[in-house]
């Protein structure tokens, strides 16, 4: 079995996973795949651009456009595996490191187990802080009563 096939976060979460993730942390794990010198081309260098945030509004259930976001994207192809990440705010390092994680789990990499495992640690560790978040402010909630839909 090979390290892509031993890992189960598909790439939709290896995204959402790179997105939370700190700098520090991919920059890291970029360091440890770059260290065996792989063949490395940046396809897209990082580049700071802003996209529409879109919500849906709770009452009717449409779909609007709450405002722009700005994130940074990074493309790379690591010995023959694409590679993307986007990351929110100006952070060129953290998107270029991000790629490279993403192509080193989505290629035959030794790294993608380790890699794998740090990235899901990052989504638990925000998901906790999620949840305290709401616990602590569980105290604080108002109830409200309508009379719509009522016969």
């Amino acid at each position: 079995m090979t390290a892509a096939q031993q890992t189960d976060m598909d790439r939709s979460a290896r995204f959402e996973a790179i997105a939370t993730c700190d700098e520090v942390t991919l920059v890291e794990l970029a360091d440890d795949v770059l260290e065996a010198d792989p063949d490395l081309a940046v396809v897209q260098e990082p580049k700071p651009q802003l996209v529409m945030q879109r919500v849906v509004e709770p009452v009717e259930s449409r779909p609007f456009n709450l405002g722009e976001v700005l994130v940074t994207a990074a493309e790379v192809r690591l010995d023959g595996a694409k590679g993307f990440a986007i990351v929110g705010g100006k952070a060129e390092h953290a998107a270029l490191a991000g790629a490279v994680v993403d192509a080193a789990a989505a290629g035959d990499r030794p790294e993608a187990p380790a890699i794998e495992r740090t990235l899901q640690e990052a989504v638990d560790a925000r998901a906790d802080d999620h949840a305290r978040t709401w616990a602590e402010s569980a105290e604080t909630t108002v109830e409200f009563e309508t009379m719509e839909d009522e016969p």
